[in-house]
């Protein structure tokens, strides 16, 4: 029978036969071209893959070094909004300082998930990590600063009087009386 004209197989009217009995070569007859060998092909495509693979670590090393210094472009425009708010309390300065506290202390929470795409076992993410940590730490150190320069943070002892205990002895400079 004729290659892939139907005939009855195993109960079935209709089959197609693609097993192919002619006699003509077949591509491994064929003799390679010079300088061409089928096992250089294959030693190829594993040097390719080895170098897609390094090419896609190095993206990923490059990527995370880039998210890793995307806390520094928010440091300059927080620091700058600080200083448009002005040094008075009012809800602008308040809202940007908390901020500017905020935004860093949810950073370091989320270190882990924003390096996640990152992670290979060729690619080192301790320096893009430390670096992303230490950004977002100066970012938190801003927003103290801020809360400071408004007066919102306890430095005086003046702050702290309510809780210092009642004097207990009373002396008066002219000679006064000593209450004990």
């Amino acid at each position: 029978m004729e290659k892939g004209k139907g005939l009855m197989v195993d109960g079935r009217r209709w089959a197609v036969d693609f097993s192919d009995n002619s006699s003509s070569n077949s591509t491994r007859d064929i003799v390679d071209p010079p300088g061409f060998t089928r096992a250089s092909q294959d030693q190829d495509d594993s040097t390719l893959s080895r170098q897609k693979k390094d090419a896609e670590s190095n993206w990923k090393a490059q990527k995370a070094w880039e998210v890793a210094q995307a806390p520094l472009k928010n440091l300059f425009m927080m620091g700058f909004m600080m200083w448009m708010a002005g040094r008075t309390v009012h809800l602008f300065s308040i809202g940007i300082t908390f901020s500017a506290l905020w935004q860093p202390i949810s950073a370091l929470q989320g270190v882990g998930k924003v390096f996640e795409p990152y992670k290979d076992s060729k690619v080192d993410l301790l320096g893009p990590k430390l670096l992303f940590i230490a950004l977002n730490l100066g970012g938190l150190a801003l927003g103290v600063w801020k809360l400071n320069t408004l007066g919102l943070l306890p430095t005086h002892v003046s702050d702290w009087v309510s809780s210092l205990p009642p004097a207990q002895d009373v002396e008066f400079s002219g000679g006064g009386v000593s209450l004990r």
